[in-house]
């Protein structure tokens, strides 16, 4: 049993996910680390506090909408909808990256439950989040869309048109993360396109803000929690401070841990971190 207002098992949560993401990244030889590890907190706060679904019922009309747009943090998925009960934890470890398997390297609603939105090619969520929430006003139903953003990914123009379109429809129910863990696959993000003030360009396009710690499960919490109560007539952002690669030392803010391959040694080490002892 789960218990939502419960910060310290929340965070227990967490620590499971991370453990179960070196292990996923164990058997199929690679994983997208750093964003996948920065999103944590944020995800297990969605899942097990703030979003209505029905692990029983993938397709349940009435669920809130969540949409991975940084879709190669799909590890973290994953084994979060795993922990909430979608499916058995096992497959995570035979099935992530295999041929024909329920869990691909990027999200498929085709094939995994729970998946509410195929991704991968960036800057593409915000704009399906706003058909998602459109619907809502034809479907005559009241669910939230919850969609994560990569700070590297907001760089696409595509982002921006959704941004301006949600303000115009008054797209009250979509609810965007920005995952601002300050790096991307190349170099830091501003050295590539600088984009900030970030929460000063969303208020332009006349969006409410929030700014929190995104590895502070409290902060997390409370900040979800404040949208998903929110009266406001327009969409909502939180800018998610987070750290590339969160909770394994040798990942955290290193650039070369976007993407990686994961050799034996390395796993031992990010375990002992992760659980103490032996590996």
């Amino acid at each position: 049993m789960y218990f939502k207002d419960n910060i310290e098992h929340l965070e227990k949560i967490a620590h499971r996910i991370r453990v179960d993401i070196i292990e996923m990244a164990r058997k199929s030889g690679k994983c997208h680390f750093g964003g996948a590890l920065s999103i944590v907190e944020i995800l297990v706060a969605l899942y097990f506090c703030i979003m209505s679904v029905d692990p029983k019922n993938s397709k349940w009309p009435d669920r809130d909408r969540f949409i991975l747009s940084k879709g190669h943090a799909a590890t973290t998925w994953y084994a979060v909808l795993a922990e909430k009960g979608f499916f058995p934890k096992e497959i995570l470890f035979t099935q992530f990256i295999k041929l024909n398997g329920l869990l691909q390297e990027h999200p498929c609603m085709i094939k995994t439950p729970g998946v509410d939105m195929s991704s991968g090619s960036l800057g593409q969520g915000l704009s399906v989040a706003l058909g998602m929430s459109l619907a809502t006003r034809l479907n005559n139903k009241k669910y939230k869309v919850y969609v994560l953003l990569g700070d590297g990914e907001i760089q696409s123009g595509q982002i921006w048109e959704a941004v301006m379109a949600s303000y115009h429809y008054k797209a009250n129910n979509i609810i965007a993360i920005v995952d601002f863990n300050k790096l991307q696959v190349g170099d830091l993000v501003k050295n590539e396109i600088n984009i900030e003030p970030v929460g000063e360009k969303f208020k332009a396009f006349g969006w409410n803000v929030l700014e929190i710690d995104g590895n502070n499960m409290s902060q997390v919490v409370k900040a979800l929690k404040t949208t998903k109560q929110s009266s406001s007539f327009y969409p909502t952002v939180i800018i998610s401070h987070t750290i590339k690669g969160k909770g394994i030392s040798f990942m955290e803010g290193n650039i070369n841990w976007h993407s990686h391959e994961f050799p034996e040694e390395l796993y031992k080490r990010a375990k002992k971190e992760l659980c103490g002892g032996s590996s």
